[in-house]
């Protein structure tokens, strides 16, 4: 399953990229109005000898004069265009959100948070009620600290948007997809079982996929910043590991009739549908409430599921083992 989270979930997050045009100008950075606002706010406020007070939260989030006026003007333009019954426009790529202690997305910060504590939680459950000797397990807890790991880079992003805290957002996002799909093949394909064949391949699947993760953050920092091409790298490794799950999950539950054999299915469809709020962009409601931000709070509901889906189908892997003992 997909971004952040199952596999599943962390592919729905980037497949919306592909409706989502990323830039760094938008409609309202265009504006001669804008512009004109923030260069008066700068040369009244921001030039040498003149003094402009900002708050200490602000300025531990690394607010200063410019990004001060940057932010105040962004609103006067917005509440002017509001006044005259003009569509609201995004600046810089984003929205233009209300801060709350120095956050520049506060609620896609606040949702961020509960999709690590599920994945802390779902950490907490896979120790208790997965035995250390099942050889899936550490595959499962690195899966979490993954999970964990991606959603706090995350909040740092939503939190204040610099050019390094949103490619650690995007590092630690496609790792998470490459890792679903890595530990998919060693779960479907039985990789982590002993044995002389499947240790070589296991050796063989880690290293490509630690040199596919090399090349990728390569590519990136060192040739050329490409959204395009990171949105369809992560889209179609999401794409084949999602076949994957479902597949497997298809053929357990028409060999053991459990219902919770078809929770990753449930899963997909869930993030479909939650997926439908990215495509479908809109002003954030009062300030806060975007788009982004609830398709945030709309993937911590299946991570909890998933995690469910993992205990069980680990219980009943180690039940068969047993029983055929």
């Amino acid at each position: 399953m997909i971004l952040r989270q199952p596999s599943s979930l962390l592919l729905c997050c980037l497949l919306v990229g592909v409706f989502v045009t990323f830039s760094n100008a938008s409609q309202g950075d265009r504006l001669d109005e804008f512009k004109e606002c923030v260069n008066v706010c700068k040369r009244e406020n921001c030039a040498p000898g003149k003094t402009t007070e900002i708050p200490f939260l602000h300025m531990l989030l690394l607010w200063d004069c410019p990004a001060e006026c940057d932010y105040t003007c962004q609103h006067i333009i917005t509440n002017q265009r509001v006044a005259n019954s003009q569509h609201i426009v995004q600046f810089h790529g984003k929205w233009p959100f209300y801060r709350l202690l120095g956050m520049q997305e506060p609620v896609s910060v606040l949702f961020s948070i509960f999709n690590f504590i599920a994945h802390q939680r779902g950490l907490h459950k896979l120790k208790a009620y997965i035995p250390p000797e099942y050889s899936m397990r550490k595959y499962y807890l690195i899966f979490s600290y993954c999970g964990m790991a991606s959603w706090a880079f995350s909040i740092i992003f939503h939190t204040r948007d610099f050019a390094l805290t949103e490619q650690l957002d995007y590092f630690a996002a496609g790792g998470s997809v490459l890792y679903g799909l890595y530990y998919a093949a060693v779960r479907i394909f039985r990789l982590d079982k002993l044995g002389s064949r499947k240790e070589s391949v296991l050796r063989a699947w880690t290293s490509l996929c630690i040199i596919l993760y090399c090349l990728h953050v390569g590519y990136l920092k060192t040739y050329k910043w490409n959204y395009s091409y990171n949105i369809a790298a992560n889209v179609v490794l999401g794409v084949i590991q999602n076949m994957m799950w479902s597949v497997f999950s298809f053929n357990k539950y028409r060999a053991s009739g459990m219902v919770w054999a078809m929770w990753p299915g449930f899963v997909v469809a869930w993030i479909m549908l939650a997926m439908g709020l990215e495509i479908l962009d809109f002003p954030p409601f009062w300030g806060y409430f975007d788009a982004h931000s609830l398709w945030h709070l709309g993937t911590v509901g299946p991570t909890m599921l998933w995690y469910n889906f993992l205990v069980k189908d680990a219980q009943d892997d180690i039940a068969g083992q047993r029983f055929k003992a």
